[in-house]
């Protein structure tokens, strides 16, 4: 069947297999956060805080790879995670999940905009706005304009620079220098990243794995990419991309090892600067730039194509019903606006990414529960089940002021699951009395 115009920008032309599949995913996430949260882990929780964060990214694509074909299943006709929502929930609950999704959506853009700003800062001695200006417009004409296909077409230029700077930068530099004198130099400048006895590294590991799960989850590029993998090949296509993506944090770990071994730095973010020095090739140094630029642009782009889908089809045209041709054309403005937006806040804003991540943490585990109910839950969703995340939400951030970050994402958790199991078990005792009452 000849696909529309619009559902040609939203999923371009083909289907993928595993190969083209697990590039288009990873070109989603291996993301501005993998690039400087990756060395701010390292630093903060040791050698075993970096294998940690691979961890969380794996374990969230494995998870969604081994429910991704019970949902094509189910939601055979679907092509974003706004259509399945609209399919399983009434209008008032649709809209509030759809404000929550809004929200994560710019919340996710928002990050990834701020790691673009601290990226160019240190990488490059042009004033931060004139390439920020020079990268949102790449963006917006890749994806906003380009859509699915012109997305597909730059996938893979850019997961080979990333792989070529995270393969050729360290097997450089250890052939040079050696292992044994990075060794050495790290247990006398930073003995306390071999430290492997450090008690906060499994609350941090487990936690960041539930907010990489929930971040995947409810993650609207990963959607469309469900939808545009061969069905027989998704599962496969998913797991094959969280091994190899807990392959980049542990190699931006070991450039951070490089960059501080034999000196001290002075703030985590400056550690990139310092990597640059410690590079004497033009060619690698090149690469490494090309490779950030690539792993931004590939993110944000998906992200905005995404996000700008999501708002034109799935909430406004719910009210609209506008033709395709138009659809398209809203979605243009959008993106627009958005890529106007991120220019903005990245040339001004340089906030801490890795407590903004668990910041936002709340919303993605207490989502968590809500999803699953939505997804698998056999009989028709109750209206007031979305709002178990609203209420787990409320008493993580309530607890923020007592305790640490952890410690209250673990309790949106906690009160959004047993909300959703609360609710779920009095709509099964609402059907068990009402099919007796009717015999």
């Amino acid at each position: 069947m000849k696909q529309g115009v619009y559902q040609h920008y939203i999923q371009g032309g083909i289907k993928f297999g595993i190969a083209y599949g697990v590039v288009s995913l990873l070109a989603r996430w291996i993301t501005g956060n993998t690039i400087l949260s990756s060395p701010e882990t390292l630093v903060k929780y040791g050698l075993l805080g970096g294998i940690g964060y691979a961890l969380m990214g794996a374990f969230s694509l494995f998870l969604f790879g081994w429910m991704a074909p019970k949902i094509r299943e189910r939601f055979p006709n679907a092509m974003t995670i706004g259509d399945v929502l609209q399919e399983r929930l009434d209008s008032k609950s649709y809209w509030f999940v759809m404000v929550v999704l809004l929200i994560t959506s710019i919340d996710s853009l928002f990050v990834q905009a701020l790691g673009v700003g601290i990226l160019f800062h240190l990488l490059f001695n042009i004033p931060a706005f004139v390439g920020l200006f020079i990268f949102f417009i790449y963006c917006f004409l890749l994806a906003g304009l380009g859509g699915m296909n012109r997305i597909h077409r730059f996938e893979g230029l850019h997961i080979s620079l990333i792989f070529a700077a995270i393969i050729f930068i360290p097997v450089y530099f250890f052939i040079q220098e050696g292992v044994f004198p990075v060794y050495d130099g790290l247990h006398l400048y930073h003995p306390y990243l071999l430290f492997l006895k450090n008690s906060s590294v499994t609350p941090f590991i487990l936690t960041a794995l539930l907010i990489g799960f929930g971040q995947v989850l409810i993650d609207r590029a990963s959607w469309q990419r469900l939808y545009i993998i061969e069905k027989n090949k998704v599962r496969t296509s998913f797991m094959m991309t969280g091994f190899i993506w807990a392959t980049i944090p542990l190699a931006f770990s070991a450039m951070t090892v490089i960059a501080i071994f034999n000196q001290g730095y002075k703030n985590i973010y400056s550690v990139l600067y310092e990597l640059i020095g410690k590079i004497d090739s033009l060619f690698l140094i090149l690469l490494f730039i090309g490779s950030c630029f690539s792993a931004l642009a590939s993110t944000i782009g998906a992200e905005l194509h995404a996000t700008s889908i999501m708002i034109v089809r799935n909430m406004l045209n719910v009210k609209y019903k506008w033709s395709e041709q138009s659809q398209l054309k809203k979605t243009y403005f959008i993106a627009g606006i958005l890529s106007l937006i991120l220019f903005i806040i990245s040339s001004i804003l340089t906030p801490n990414l890795l407590e903004l991540i668990f910041f936002f943490g709340q919303v993605y585990v207490a989502i968590i529960p809500t999803m699953l109910a939505i997804l698998f839950y056999s009989k028709k969703v109750p209206p007031y089940l979305p709002y178990c995340s609203l209420v787990g939400w409320v008493s993580g951030m309530t607890t923020l002021h007592f305790h640490s970050s952890i410690y209250s994402i673990w309790v949106s958790f906690v009160v959004a699951s047993l909300l959703v199991m609360v609710s779920i078990s009095y709509n099964e005792m609402k059907h068990y009395y009402r099919v007796n009452r009717i015999k």
